[in-house]
């Protein structure tokens, strides 16, 4: 059933389930409370063109629920994808690590140094894309960089 919602989610126009993902996540109390203690989430940037087909990222919905209901800042512009890539979900794990390599930028390091950054993303597959952003992430010196996504395949 959580397949299907995520799915649905992503690939099929279905922008308002974000707030049913962050509803069921945060009943977790143990859950609140980990993701309380850090200063600022960063979602998992997409392409300009991804944004255009699809109309939102989906990380970003979810991180900015998450970030309103914790009271902590949520960052979208400070980690930025720079290029077009052939999605991940078609590629295999190899060409996932290749495809992703230096698409990601850093901007406004500055506001990120000694921070509790928490990185936010739909599907864990491979982990290529959250290592890519967490790589890019450390050059901004932050205190701590976890990561979070909704599901792993």
């Amino acid at each position: 059933m959580i397949r299907k919602i995520i799915l649905n989610y992503k690939f099929n126009d279905k922008s308002y389930l974000y707030k049913t993902i962050v509803n069921f996540l945060l009943k977790n109390e143990k859950f609140f409370k980990i993701l309380k203690s850090y200063d600022t989430i960063i979602p998992v940037p997409i392409s300009p063109k991804r944004y255009k087909e699809r109309g939102y990222n989906q990380s970003y919905l979810i991180a900015k629920e998450i970030a309103k209901r914790l009271k902590i800042q949520c960052n979208k512009d400070s980690l930025i994808k720079t290029k077009n890539v052939i999605e991940q979900s078609k590629l295999n794990k190899e060409e996932r690590q290749k495809n992703i390599e230096g698409v990601y930028k850093l901007r406004n390091q500055k506001t990120l140094q000694n921070k509790k950054i928490l990185l936010i993303d739909d599907i864990y597959t491979t982990g290529s894309t959250v290592k890519e952003c967490c790589k890019v992430l450390s050059k901004a010196n932050p205190k701590k960089i976890g990561v979070f996504t909704i599901a792993k395949d």
